[in-house]
């Protein structure tokens, strides 16, 4: 049997080679990496740009949001928030109405129903957490199309779910005086969903005096994660949790 090769020969190995190397195409191929790797850098800082200006904005433009992740040491593209008193999925599904496609949590847990390990981690919100990645060729127009408009979606949201307003977020958070520490108070958010275990908290935090106790019953997994973030990002202290007759009971101290 004779060998004889599908592609171009000549000469050489009997016609067995397939002919000289493509040259011309091995610099042209080096030239388009060259000039590819110098448009992708000009880009990463543009984009750079462009994600700095949301992680400015955003928290200027809504109450009770957290930009989360390095300022300096991330990806160009990329930006991540969490929305106190929002759930994920119904933010995703108005911004999506809005013609804004956006993700929710972690990436590499973004198609699974339990609450992310990588916000575990960075001690963030489980619930209420968008992440946008802002693709090759994003304008300044749809970043600030995007600025415009998620005010009002996030705002919409919370009032669905019976979110306290800002101002009254804030008055209760305000201290208080009292005259005799009053016994703590125990909110049963058994059979609930996060963020309205989270919301339900904010709403009677001001009902106890500085240094009294909200005891928050859950059985949401998202809860663990939800309630010591909403602490930290509201001044308030989370004393930990403990096994209940149902669900768990999240301690959380109300701070001056």
């Amino acid at each position: 049997m004779r060998f004889r090769t599908v592609q171009p020969a000549d000469e050489r190995e009997s016609g067995r080679s397939p002919g000289f190397e493509n040259l011309p195409a091995i610099v042209a191929a080096a030239a388009s990496l060259r000039a590819v790797r110098a448009e992708a850098a000009a880009e990463a800082e543009r984009l750079r740009g462009l994600v700095e200006r949301i992680r400015t904005r955003v928290p200027e433009l809504v109450p009770d949001i957290e930009v989360v992740g390095d300022p300096e040491r991330r990806l160009p593209h990329l930006v991540t928030f969490s929305c106190l008193y929002v759930d994920g999925e119904a933010l995703l599904h108005e911004l999506d109405r809005a013609e804004f496609s956006v993700s929710s949590g972690s990436s590499c847990t973004s198609s699974t129903l339990t609450p992310s390990h990588v916000l575990r981690a960075m001690g963030v919100l489980s619930e209420g957490n968008v992440r946008v990645s802002l693709p090759r060729g994003t304008a300044e127009a749809d970043v600030d199309r995007f600025l415009e408009a998620l005010p009002g979606v996030v705002a919409g949201v919370r009032e669905r779910l019976g979110a306290p307003k800002a101002a009254e977020a804030e008055a209760a958070a305000d201290p208080q005086p009292e005259p005799e520490p009053e016994p703590g108070l125990v909110v049963d958010s058994l059979g609930k969903r996060c963020p309205i275990p989270v919301i339900e908290l904010a709403k009677v935090i001001g009902e106890v005096p500085v240094g009294g106790v909200v005891t928050v019953l859950a059985d949401d997994e998202a809860a663990r994660l939800d309630i010591p973030a909403w602490c930290e990002m509201r001044g308030q202290a989370y004393e930990g949790e403990r096994p209940a007759d149902r669900g768990v009971a999240y301690r959380v101290r109300r701070r001056a």
